[in-house]
């Protein structure tokens, strides 16, 4: 068991939400399943926490009062090719919203960022005006295309 497990908590959709991301990302699984009883704050039967594994790390959906996602708390995708990226944007950003500079909220609210390791790889070079104009180019992008921060970054 990892020493730390991050917690969703869901109005109701905490199967469906990890479903929903067990299917996007390849190497996932569904751990455990448990159920609300009789006296619970929720319905008899109701699902109370699934847990499951993305990649490699461990996750919590709860089921549970209503709260709001916010940006303040997002998961960062790191992605090697702009097919990955496509894909991850793609599939997460379906029933949600894009924001600005790799982040998107999915469809139940969480925020994402899918992030192209080139990005970051550009963004810090030690050269201020190539990582500027790289900074300037991202800020007009809401999912990042590969070909046009390297553009920017190869201009004159």
């Amino acid at each position: 068991m990892q020493k730390i497990t991050t917690c969703l908590l869901f109005a109701g959709q905490a199967e469906e939400a990890m479903n929903y991301y067990i299917s996007i990302f390849k190497n996932s699984k569904i751990l455990k399943v448990t159920h609300y009883g009789k006296g619970a704050p929720m319905p008899e039967g109701t699902v109370m926490t699934a847990n499951f594994e993305l990649e490699g790390r461990q996750f919590m959906a709860l089921n549970g009062p209503m709260y709001k996602f916010s940006p303040a708390t997002s998961f960062v995708v790191n992605c090697e090719t702009q097919e990955e990226v496509d894909y991850y944007w793609d599939a997460l950003v379906a029933g949600g919203k894009p924001s600005q500079c790799s982040w998107l909220d999915d469809k139940y609210g969480v925020s994402w960022q899918i992030v192209p390791k080139q990005l970051i790889q550009l963004i810090s070079d030690p050269d201020p005006v190539k990582a500027g104009r790289v900074m300037q180019a991202m800020m007009t992008m809401s999912k990042i295309v590969i070909a046009d921060i390297q553009r920017a970054y190869d201009a004159n």
